[in-house]
């Protein structure tokens, strides 16, 4: 935990350092709007609209954390894995939430989780030899995934009516594909970073 936790500058900063500090700050975001949406119970009352702002506003930190890791020289080996573990708690808990509530189908879920939960075993193996860290594509995911799960918590088929549902059918559909497709990227990366074996002398 030695090093720097806020100054910028060269040298080593401490894995407690605020960027991480407010990854685990979104990380126990979490399950507090998962609770939230869950005990709304699709009534879409004053809970489901309290648990939609902490989603969007602990999304939002994940831009801020980052931020803060490159403005400052903050970038961590645990920041780079505790980062895409809190991005995928916040969404994959929204995900099993909404299935659960009967708005999005298993399938959907599953696929997507399928694939956090895949890569994230990955990222722990691959510690052994290096760290994958979150690429563009992963992060453009991330956001897209984020959008498109605050327009299926947020009830705006209230006040917009039932285009609402088509235009959520959509965010989520490139959802999935963003997902699928960031994922093959993450496996292609494992595949060029792992450990070549020694040519014969």
């Amino acid at each position: 935990m030695r090093g720097r936790v806020v100054r910028g500058g060269e040298g080593t900063a401490s894995a407690g350092n605020l960027a991480n500090i407010i990854t685990v700050f979104r990380m126990l975001l979490a399950p507090v709007f998962i609770v939230l949406l869950l005990l709304d119970a699709g009534q879409d009352g004053y809970l489901r609209y309290i648990a939609a702002g902490l989603f969007i506003f602990a999304s939002a930190t994940d831009g801020v954390d980052g931020f803060l890791a490159r403005r400052r020289n903050l970038v961590t080996d645990a920041g780079k894995l505790l980062d895409p573990i809190a991005d995928k708690l916040l969404t994959g808990g929204a995900l099993v939430a909404l299935s659960i509530l009967g708005e999005l189908p298993w399938w959907v879920t599953g696929v997507i989780l399928l694939r956090e939960v895949g890569i994230t075993v990955l990222r722990f193996v691959a510690l052994r030899d290096h760290v994958i860290a979150a690429s563009i594509l992963g992060k453009i995911k991330t956001w897209v995934q984020i959008i498109a799960i605050s327009f299926a918590i947020v009830p705006l088929w209230n006040f917009f009516g039932d285009t609402m549902h088509v235009v959520n059918a959509v965010l989520m559909t490139l959802a999935v594909i963003i997902t699928i497709v960031s994922g093959i990227e993450y496996l292609w990366q494992a595949y060029k970073g792992r450990p070549r074996p020694e040519s014969a002398g």
